[in-house]
């Protein structure tokens, strides 16, 4: 009876689509792929896939990273469900869409020798297929509000950095202009940097500090009540 009641359902496709967001050269990034099949074959995507049988959504999301970009272990977190019946020209598709964040200084040669995919300024990025620009644009209004009540901006930087670094990232995040000495009394005040010895030598004679953030502080301070609340 259950089956047959099924039967009768309509059947729809189930699609996953990555916002994948990197930081280089105080420019906030994202990454595209050349589309190869109909219809709109030849212009850029996010990258996707669809999900299968005997996967949850996070599984897909993890699948599809990997299979287009051969990383693991990616911040990734679910961004909002795009259900407009006519968003697809080729089939009743819904797509679930998700963001994550990537050091393309670590990972960057790896990433761009497995397929057709680029890396593009975001402000510079083109017009994506579909409604991808939407899914951009609600991607980057979740960023933008998690960077200011969870680190998960240290998720973009290299594991050591300048505070130049950190604040250009958030500058870019933001898209605002922040000041210099009140965004370093602010992380100086979260107490959740180690500063290094070592000094980052491309920018200056002097150099710069680097730091390292410490993810085993910042952890037993969540436990003990610390709220990571960023006001400028």
């Amino acid at each position: 009876m259950i089956l047959s009641t099924y039967n009768k359902e309509d059947k729809v496709l189930l699609a996953v689509d990555c916002i994948i967001f990197g930081f280089l050269k105080d420019e906030l990034k994202i990454l595209l792929v050349k589309r190869d099949f109909e219809p709109e074959k030849g212009k850029w995507s996010l990258i996707g896939g669809f999900l299968k049988k005997v996967e949850n959504l996070d599984k897909a999301a993890i699948r599809i990273l990997h299979h287009l970009t051969g990383l693991n272990n990616i911040y990734m977190e679910q961004v909002y469900t795009f259900s407009k019946v006519d968003r697809d020209p080729a089939e009743r598709t819904i797509s679930v869409a998700y963001y994550a964040l990537i050091d393309i200084a670590t990972h960057d040669k790896e990433l761009l020798k497995q397929n057709p995919i680029q890396w593009f300024n975001l402000k510079d990025a083109p017009k994506l297929i579909f409604d991808h620009n939407r899914m951009v644009e609600k991607a980057m209004a979740r960023l933008r509000r998690r960077a200011l009540s969870k680190p998960i901006g240290f998720e973009l930087l290299p594991e050591k950095f300048t505070m130049r670094q950190l604040q250009k990232l958030y500058e870019a995040i933001l898209d605002t202009k922040l000041d210099k000495r009140n965004f370093i009394n602010k992380f100086n005040s979260f107490d959740i940097l180690i500063k290094l010895e070592e000094k980052d030598m491309s920018s200056s004679k002097k150099g710069a500090y680097l730091f390292k953030f410490d993810q085993e502080k910042y952890n037993r301070k969540v436990e003990d009540g610390f709220n990571f609340k960023i006001r400028f």
